[in-house]
């Protein structure tokens, strides 16, 4: 017997019969796609004769079931600022039908706001999910996105499905500082711990990266005191002194808690940072609907001369091998903190180079414009500095007279308003030229990191370096002379003509030297005999002993 069929007899005589097989209960492919049936007939003899036959039934697939996911949330969380295409989840939902009912289409339902549809892509085919806009957590932390998984048979059924993307906190903001209520001028006789601005602190992170720290710079004589969560006071922390400091410029550092962590600070403009800011203003009415204008502002930051000179060291070793000097502002110098090193020559002609200041301005334009002044020696000296070169050279002639050392003290001026200026000593040894030349030399030599050079260490004559140089030259001096030594006996040997010596005692002796009767008489002296005809083939030298000439006749 079977459940889902059975048989409707219907006969009209003893010899044939109508059989009709009856489904009695629905069929579910999904459980038994095929159903075998067996059908047997018998007659009423004795004995009983059977047949029987087999049917086999295939259970066609009807879209019946309606694709299903593996889970009902899925939830996933990502970086914000994640690239774009980025592979954030993939869903995947199974459908039990066959065929054409059973292929399954993702995609967004139809209650998907348009943000989320243009935050992330859904692929149809494989169900991914991708990010394909840029992700700020503090604009939105978390989305919500229901999926639709349909087939394709007809009619076309559908499973659901909700995916909640959690956008994960990057410290991307820096703090905000803002200034919501200023005192000022603040009078001289103000007590400590008088409010000079309430500042508000803020940041968009959030947790460790929202965590903001405060700081005012300088340190004295204002401080900052926390009222409350973002809000702190600007309070008065020592006593003022109008006759000493007549303003100050305090800025306020923010600092968050994030890794790495972004700083904020609220103080002046300052032209070096920012040369160009631009911003929109947004006017609202109160009308119904609000009409609203906009406006763009740029604003140029003009540049205040608030930076002094700084000196460099010389380039690539140059005459001295450091530099140093002190940033003042005013008409005077500041007080030298090192010095350059350079050396003249003795009897150098006027206009002969010795050493070069550098500096540079970090303003721009006029007041950064840089000017060089000898302030020591002050009067006709023998050294003069170009006045926007910097260039320091021989006014005259050098002479003994000088001295063995000359100090110059060099002020570098911008030309701002108030002027700020530097000042550098270069000490200038004056020896021969020789030695001025190995001096150079040495230094071009030596490494330019080696630092700066007290002026105190070099006048004591005592350091390694300048050992080093005496020993250098006498080892140069000693080497010429030996090269110059073996060149006169190399010439002399090359030179100088083959002679045969021939000493014994007895008078002057006369030589014949020559078929043609050349004679020479030697006594004492040298002479050189060769045949006459072309070059000398052979040469003969005489040589007369010294011995006192013998008696002559009585």
């Amino acid at each position: 017997p079977s459940e889902h069929f059975s048989i409707d007899y219907q006969g009209n005589n003893e010899q044939s019969a109508s059989l009709a097989l009856v489904l009695t209960k629905p069929l579910d492919r999904e459980t038994m796609p095929v159903h075998r049936l067996v059908v047997t007939a018998s007659d009423g003899g004795r004995p009983s004769l059977t047949g029987t036959m087999e049917l086999v039934i295939s259970v066609l697939d009807a879209n019946d079931n309606a694709p299903q996911f593996n889970q009902s949330v899925y939830k996933v969380k990502v970086l914000e600022g994640s690239v774009l295409g980025t592979l954030l989840i993939k869903v995947s939902a199974t459908d039990w039908d066959e065929g054409i009912n059973s292929d399954i289409m993702y995609l967004f339902s139809r209650r998907v706001a348009a943000q989320v549809k243009e935050m992330f892509s859904m692929d149809e085919n494989t169900g991914e999910i991708r990010l394909q806009g840029k992700l700020d957590y503090e604009e939105m932390d978390s989305f919500e996105i229901a999926i639709e998984a349909r087939d394709k048979g007809s009619p076309p059924l559908s499973g659901r499905c909700k995916v909640v993307v959690e956008v994960l906190d990057v410290n991307d903001n820096a703090p905000e500082v803002w200034v919501t209520s200023l005192s000022v001028p603040v009078p001289e006789d103000a007590a400590v711990g008088t409010v000079v601005a309430l500042l508000s602190v803020s940041d968009r992170d959030s947790g460790a990266n929202g965590r903001v720290r405060c700081a005012v710079w300088p340190a004295a004589p204002f401080g900052l005191v926390a009222t409350f969560a973002g809000s702190y006071s600007l309070v008065l922390r020592e006593a003022l002194d109008r006759e000493r400091v007549a303003e100050y410029e305090v800025e306020v550092r923010a600092e968050d808690g994030g890794a790495p962590a972004l700083r904020a600070r609220r103080g002046p403009l300052d032209y070096e940072e920012v040369q160009v800011l631009q911003f929109e203003v947004r006017a609202v009415d109160a009308g119904e609907p609000p009409l609203c204008g906009n406006a763009t502002v740029q604003l140029f930051v003009v540049d205040e001369n608030d930076n002094a000179p700084a000196l460099l060291p010389p380039a690539g070793g140059g005459p001295g091998p450091g530099a140093a000097g002190s940033a003042a502002s005013g008409p005077a110098p500041g007080p030298v903190s090192g010095a350059l090193w350079a050396w003249a020559a003795w009897g150098a002609p006027a206009g002969q180079g010795v050493a070069k200041i550098r500096a540079v301005d970090a303003d721009s334009g006029y007041n950064a414009w840089l000017r060089y002044e000898l302030w020591e020696p002050r009067g006709k000296g023998p050294f003069r500095v170009g006045l926007y070169s910097g260039e320091v050279s021989t006014a005259r002639a050098l002479e003994e007279a000088d001295g063995p050392r000359q100090r110059l003290v060099i002020v570098v001026r911008d030309h701002g308003e108030p002027a700020r200026s530097a000042t550098a000593t270069l000490s200038v040894s004056l020896v021969e030229g020789a030695e001025a030349a190995l001096a150079a030399a040495g230094s071009s030599s030596s490494s330019p990191g080696s630092g700066p050079r007290r002026a105190a260490g070099a006048e004591g004559g005592a350091a390694p370096s300048s050992s080093t140089n005496v020993w250098l030259v006498v080892a140069i001096c000693a080497v010429s002379s030996l090269f110059l030594l073996a060149v006169v006996l190399y010439g002399a040997s090359r030179w100088a003509p083959r002679a045969a010596v021939l000493s014994g005692p007895g008078p002057a002796t006369l030589v014949c030297a020559s078929e043609v009767g050349s004679w020479s008489y030697s006594q004492r002296q040298s002479r050189s005999l060769c045949v006459a005809d072309g070059a000398g083939k052979s040469d003969l030298m005489v040589f007369s002993p010294n011995f006192p000439p013998p008696p002559g006749p009585a």
